[in-house]
C-alpha cells in the first residue's frame, strides 16, 4: 500500500515499507503509514499480528532486542531515524513511549518519577516545581496527587500510576507519544481518564496507540490501521483510513469482520 495519509495536516512521523525480523523469523511485511501532527492513530488487529513490534520500530526500541532486524525507513520530520549517525537516545527523547503495564519507579516519589527521565538524560530545567505541576496537569493527575508529591509512586492506584508514567514522558517534551495498550490492565474509570488525557494531549502532539478495544479506537482516534497475519505469514496492514470510515464502511471484508467481532 502507499504511505499517503487519510488525514490532512503536516506529516510528523512516517513509516515507509517497514519490514521486521527477529533473526530468521519475519514479523512484519512492507508497512507504510503516515502520522500527521496533532493526531491520534489507533493500531488494531488480533494478537500476534505485529502491532506492538511495529510501534517499537517508531522510536528504535525494536533494535534493542537481540537478533532484531529491519528494512525500510521511519521518517521523523523528514529524517530517517535509522540513518547512520542518528543518535537513538535523541530519537527516544523526541518520540516517547508509554507501555502496557504501568512502570513507575515504585519507591521513588511521585515528584521524583516525573523528573527521572530528565535526570537520566542529563537535561536541565529552570523551574522543576513548575515542570512537575505542568506535566501532572497535562496527564490529568495533578489534583489527585498535588498534596502528596513526596509519597512513593507505589502508593498510587494502577490508573494513577499509568498517568504518572504519561507525566514522566511529557517531562522530556516529546513531539510524539507512542502508547502500547496503555489501558489494558485498567478499570473502566481509569480507562476513561486516560482516554480524556490522550484527546487533550493530541491538541499539541502526535499520538500512536495500540489497542484491542474497538470502542476505544473509535472514541479517541482520528485514523486507524488494521493489522493482520494470515496462514503464518508476516503481519501486514489490511486497511488504513479515517477511523469513522474504517469502522462504518470498511473497504476490505476482513476489516468489517474484525471490527464487528467476527474473529480476533
Amino acid at each position: 500500500m502507499t504511505s499517503t495519509s487519510p488525514m490532512n495536516g503536516r506529516t510528523h512521523l512516517e513509516a515507509r515499507n517497514v519490514s521486521v525480523w527477529f533473526k530468521d523469523h519475519q514479523v512484519l511485511n512492507d508497512v507504510s503509514l503516515v502520522f500527521p501532527e496533532n493526531s491520534v492513530t489507533a493500531l488494531i488487529g488480533p494478537s500476534g499480528c505485529g502491532k506492538s513490534t511495529f510501534i517499537r520500530t517508531l522510536n528504535r526500541m525494536h533494535e534493542m532486542i537481540p537478533g532484531a532486524g529491519l528494512t525500510g525507513e521511519v521518517l521523523f520530520d523528514g529524517e530517517d531515524i535509522y540513518h547512520e549517525g542518528v543518535d537513538p537516545i535523541t530519537v527516544r527523547l523526541n518520540i516517547g513511549m508509554v507501555f502496557q503495564k504501568p512502570n513507575p519507579f515504585p519507591t521513588m516519589t511521585i515528584r521524583g518519577n516525573v523528573l527521572s527521565g530528565l535526570r537520566l538524560s542529563g537535561r536541565k530545567v529552570r523551574n522543576e516545581d513548575e515542570l512537575v505541576q505542568t506535566c501532572l496537569e497535562r496527564a490529568s493527575i495533578w489534583t489527585e496527587v498535588k498534596d502528596r508529591l513526596d509519597a512513593p509512586a507505589g502508593s498510587l492506584s494502577g490508573g494513577q500510576q499509568q498517568r504518572l508514567c504519561i507525566a514522566r514522558s511529557l517531562a522530556l517534551q516529546p513531539e510524539v507519544l507512542l502508547m502500547d495498550e496503555p489501558c489494558s490492565a485498567l478499570d473502566p474509570g481509569s480507562t476513561l481518564r486516560i482516554e480524556e488525557t490522550i484527546r487533550e494531549l493530541s491538541k499539541s502532539m502526535t499520538i500512536v496507540i495500540v489497542t484491542h478495544n474497538m470502542q476505544q479506537a473509535q472514541r479517541i482516534s482520528d485514523q486507524t490501521a488494521f493489522f493482520l497475519t494470515e496462514d503464518g505469514n508476516p503481519g501486514f496492514v489490511v486497511e488504513f483510513g479515517p477511523t469513522e470510515q474504517v469502522f462504518s464502511s470498511p473497504r476490505d471484508p476482513r476489516t468489517e469482520d474484525y471490527v464487528n467481532g467476527r474473529f480476533g
